[in-house]
């Protein structure tokens, strides 16, 4: 079967080389609304678009990061369901501990796509070699992105830009047919 999917070639060279990716939570992995109960208690919807997406990243040699500033049971737990391994939550400063994180894992910013949708993600999309957005996303963060999803935060817009990452890759291809091969 060849891909149906298909994204300018000037895209996929930008996107070439990248190892890790970074994602924030709110805006980019969820709608970026929050549902707060009587008690307190924060619900958000995740996308399985989404989640199968990074797992893809993964099974393509390319790490997933989730950098979020805010901190819950929900996407933590989400985090978990998902394999993800380098997950920092409730974080004021999303540049130190994205450096951390990158030192740890013996990257450079030239390896790094990044995901955000506010001002609080614009350090590190400034800084990936990579960096995409949501179509919702505050307007100086479309700016900066090399690529603005067709899909909304919260309903295949991070599936998308792991695809687009994927496809740079030269990964998207075989993942594709591997999961033909599994259905028969």
């Amino acid at each position: 079967m060849t891909p149906a999917l298909n994204f300018p070639p000037a895209l996929l060279l930008q996107a070439q080389g990248v190892r890790a990716a970074i994602f924030d939570v709110d805006g980019v992995l969820t709608d970026g609304r929050l549902y707060i109960g009587e008690h307190g208690e924060t619900f958000k919807a995740f996308s399985t678009l989404d989640g199968h997406g990074l797992k893809l990243l993964q099974q393509g040699g390319i790490e997933p990061l989730v950098i979020t500033g805010r901190d819950s049971p929900a996407v933590r737990r989400r985090a978990a369901d998902l394999g993800l391994a380098h997950c920092a939550f409730g974080v004021r400063d999303k540049l130190a501990v994205a450096g951390d994180l990158l030192t740890r894992l013996g990257l450079g910013w030239s390896e790094i796509a990044a995901m955000g949708d506010d001002w609080p993600d614009l350090p590190l999309l400034a800084r990936a070699a990579f960096a995409c957005a949501p179509p919702q996303a505050h307007v100086e963060v479309r700016a900066l992105a090399h690529h603005v999803t067709a899909a909304a935060a919260g309903h295949g817009a991070a599936r998308e830009c792991c695809d687009l990452l994927l496809c740079a890759a030269g990964r998207y291809a075989t993942l594709l047919a591997g999961q033909l091969t599994t259905l028969e």
